[in-house]
């Protein structure tokens, strides 16, 4: 049975705990999250409480939207199974996702366009914590819960998960108390953030799927996927430029445009048209922009 280790029960050992051992940027150390799942061991007959849990899918494809969902419920009620997404069959998270949204307190789904995505004056961080923060608001705003503050835990898309967490809690318009933690790998630790993580991929699934309505078989999305790579390749081919639905801005994106105006000037140029360049250097690579460099608590 999993318990919340917010129980008010617990309080003045966690805040205590939190004095002892200041959080550290990026993953929790092993001394801490050994303490940590002893602590969940030790209270799991005790009432357990709402948490809630947010994780984004569809950060890296060429294709499609982003999609963030955060889920208020009470992770002793979750279904059996619930983790990481990517590691679960498509049908059973569609059917995982069923169970959750019956369970939960509350669910919300943000999306993040490609129109957002492809946006000069945004990054693919900034747009995760946006996501992030958009779920979460009219989950919160729904959820009724026996206590003023709710706590839990989203999974940091930042190489700062301190800095995630903090992004994301300015982001928000909802004004109650809040405790949120910001862990690399939250959706495979914590069952709360893994069901978000299912719920969001469940999204990006029906997504993707609304795509291969409109334009045929598009594979997956991602740039690895060869059919996505067919699809965009034809696609070009065909109508002299990116489908709607691509991020423009990602380098999968500009090597098909590239490709295919290579490809016009051979049929005029004795040399193929072939050119030697270093390619773009304002196309980002695929998943989003550069990873910035790791930050200190000093720096906030």
């Amino acid at each position: 049975m999993a318990l919340s280790l917010f129980d008010p029960t617990l309080s003045q050992y966690t805040s205590q705990n939190r004095k002892n051992h200041p959080r550290e940027s990026g993953r929790a150390s092993d001394a801490r999250q050994t303490e940590r799942n002893h602590l969940y061991r030790r209270s799991a007959n005790r009432r357990a409480m709402l948490e809630f849990g947010v994780d984004e899918a569809g950060k890296g494809p060429v294709l499609g939207s982003m999609f963030a969902a955060a889920v208020v419920a009470d992770p002793a009620s979750l279904p059996d199974g619930v983790g990481d997404s990517k590691n679960i069959a498509p049908d059973r998270r569609a059917e995982l996702d069923e169970r959750i949204r019956e369970v939960a307190a509350a669910v919300a789904v943000a999306e993040i366009t490609v129109e957002r995505i492809d946006d000069e004056e945004t990054d693919m961080n900034s747009l995760t914590v946006a996501a992030h923060a958009e779920a979460l608001d009219p989950a919160l705003a729904s959820a009724e819960t026996s206590t003023d503050e709710l706590s839990g835990y989203v999974d940091a898309g930042d190489t700062n998960a301190v800095r995630f967490e903090r992004r994301v809690e300015d982001a928000l318009a909802v004004e109650r108390a809040l405790d949120i933690r910001g862990e690399h790998g939250a959706d495979e630790t914590y069952p709360i953030v893994g069901a978000a993580s299912i719920v969001a991929k469940v999204a990006r699934d029906a997504h993707v799927e609304g795509l291969a309505d409109g334009h045929g078989d598009v594979g997956s999305g991602y740039p690895s996927d060869p059919t996505t790579r067919d699809f965009l390749e034809a696609y070009v081919e065909r109508e002299g430029e990116l489908p709607p639905c691509a991020r423009t801005s990602w380098k999968t994106s500009r090597d098909v445009l590239a490709a295919r105006s290579q490809s016009s000037l051979g049929e005029f140029e004795p040399d193929g048209g072939r050119v030697v360049a270093d390619g773009d250097p304002t196309a980002e690579t695929d998943g989003g922009q550069t990873e910035p460099r790791p930050t200190t608590l000093d720096e906030f």
